[in-house]
């Protein structure tokens, strides 16, 4: 009996480390995918690096490197602005995130946004925050900064975006309950953009 009941422990803690290994792979997977995601985004030029605010939605990536150091904004009130500037400065912050550099390039955007919070570039940069967050696996951070896209510019082309992001953090996170609502309003407000193509989809999959 004594045989019997150490061979049922042995079962469970075994089964137990297959659980965690499991659980583990499957972490790995979603952080390889979040990275590959953010590199075809980055690649394609799915989302523009540096358009105004009331822009219409398309653009290149960023252009001409700049020196990390120049990213490390201050921690500062909102300056007068200088778009030169305000471009070098979200540049480098971009540069950061083709280089893989994730953890710099989110200090970079939060000091940008700081900085510089009613620049032309504040859209882009809130929107490249939560997908450098969610490449870092900070979901908690990466929603938020998605939610802040529509939240403080309504009328940027990246809202969209956003909110289908900020959709997949909260699925990521549980909160299942929030994510069909969010996936109808991009459909709704945003009809014929790719970000709608794709909540469609997955409101089909719920």
């Amino acid at each position: 009996m004594q045989l019997q009941q150490m061979q049922d422990q042995l079962s469970r803690q075994q089964g137990i480390i297959e659980e965690l290994q499991n659980d583990v792979a499957r972490m790995k997977q979603e952080s390889l995918e979040r990275y590959q995601d953010l590199d075809r985004r980055i690649g394609s030029g799915v989302a523009p690096a540096a358009t105004p605010d009331n822009s219409a939605a398309g653009g290149a990536a960023a252009g001409a490197a700049a020196g990390a150091a120049s990213a490390q904004a201050p921690a500062a009130s909102s300056e007068p602005g200088d778009p030169a500037k305000e471009k070098l400065y979200y540049d480098a912050a971009f540069d950061l995130i083709k280089a893989k550099d994730f953890d710099k390039a989110s200090q970079a955007f939060n000091a940008f946004l700081r900085k510089y919070p009613n620049s032309q570039y504040a859209g882009n940069a809130q929107y490249w925050l939560g997908e450098v967050n969610l490449a870092k696996g900070d979901l908690q951070a990466a929603g938020q900064a998605f939610a802040k896209v529509s939240q403080l510019y309504p009328k940027h082309n990246k809202v969209p975006d956003s909110l289908y992001k900020l959709a997949d953090v909260e699925r990521r996170l549980g909160h299942t309950d929030r994510v069909k609502g969010i996936l109808q309003q991009v459909v709704t407000q945003y009809p014929g953009t790719s970000a709608a193509q794709l909540a469609q989809r997955d409101l089909q999959k719920l």
